[in-house]
């Protein structure tokens, strides 16, 4: 089996692509599904880099990727949700990476039936950062007709679900992100956009709800809800994560607005649910480029560089 792998952590450059490897065993209720497209999320940027390794202690050798979607090509005795030659999304287990490969094994509460009304490499795009965005609206709060929703960093994977799907909510979306996005954003459904680098949080207006995928200045952000609204705190500032960690612990003491952070862990349920959303046109995916297993390493440097729009999806 091919999969990208890095053995130390540093610059794009260390992403290789290993072959040989040894498919792991299926268990009693894991499914091996055949990987025919993955994404590459920012999040795993600081990650490879190492700028996170006190917060996650992960092991080297490690992989990279959470989302995929392919064909079931095995199933354990005791599984219930899937036969051989189902086409699934899922991501990978909670806290766990690996789904730029060629296969994976994941236990059967990690997948869901894929999405029918598109393809595989767009669908890719949306298992972590759809649900992501799906519990933080529907389930962590219940967004609302005329509440106002602000998306920080709203161009990325998990912005332009929470766009899509608080807008079908019935929000007053507002999105910050780089100019170039700002048409399409409110193409996608926000209400007011506004150029990250021409507009301070500070003078922003004031919402019942934040989506924070950016990490830095979080007290300005906070300092924008309303009493009793809520923040999600999704990104850590990469520069200094223990800090922003803290931050985050710290600042739930206070109850006049509520931090709610969480590290996304979805259920078959919401994978069920997502793709009822993207078959249904609620969600549509967002896929800013499409690349073969070994180019990898020009997937970190674009992601790198910032402005992806979306997710870049990597087929093996």
């Amino acid at each position: 089996m091919r999969a990208v792998r890095y053995d130390r952590y540093g610059g794009p450059e260390v992403l290789a692509v290993v072959d040989g490897l040894t498919t792991p065993p299926v268990g009693a209720t894991d499914v091996r599904v055949e990987v025919s497209a993955a994404a590459v999320g920012g999040g795993e940027v600081p990650i490879r880099a190492g700028r996170l390794r006190r917060v996650l202690r992960q092991r080297l050798p490690a992989g990279t990727g959470v989302d995929f979607v392919g064909t079931v090509g095995e199933v354990g005795p005791s599984v219930t949700r899937a036969v051989v030659g189902d086409v699934v999304w899922g991501v990978m287990p909670h806290g766990t990476f690996g789904a730029i490969a060629e296969s994976v094994v994941v236990p059967q509460e990690r997948v869901a039936a894929a999405p029918r009304s598109v393809s595989s490499q767009d669908a890719a795009a949306l298992p972590a950062s759809g649900t992501t965005a799906l519990h933080a609206l529907t389930r962590r709060v219940r967004l609302g007709a005329g509440q106002r929703l602000l998306v920080r960093g709203a161009a990325g994977g998990v912005g332009v679900v929470a766009v899509q799907l608080g807008a079908s909510l019935g929000a007053r979306v507002t999105a910050l992100a780089g100019a170039a996005h700002l048409p399409w954003l409110r193409e996608l459904g926000a209400s007011q956009t506004f150029d990250h680098r021409e507009t301070r949080v500070e003078d922003l207006g004031r919402f019942d709800v934040i989506v924070d995928l950016v990490g830095t200045h979080m007290g300005q952000v906070r300092g924008r809800l309303d009493r009793g609204g809520t923040l999600f705190p999704l990104a850590l500032d990469p520069s200094r994560p223990i800090r922003a960690a803290v931050w985050v612990a710290v600042g739930s003491l206070d109850r006049r607005t509520r931090l709610s952070a969480f590290s996304n862990d979805p259920s078959a349920g919401e994978l069920e649910e997502l793709a009822a959303l993207v078959d249904g046109g609620t969600i549509t995916p967002v896929v800013s480029a499409v690349l073969g297993m070994d180019e990898i390493a020009r997937a970190h440097h674009r992601l790198e560089r910032g402005g992806v729009r979306g997710k870049i999806v990597v087929t093996p």
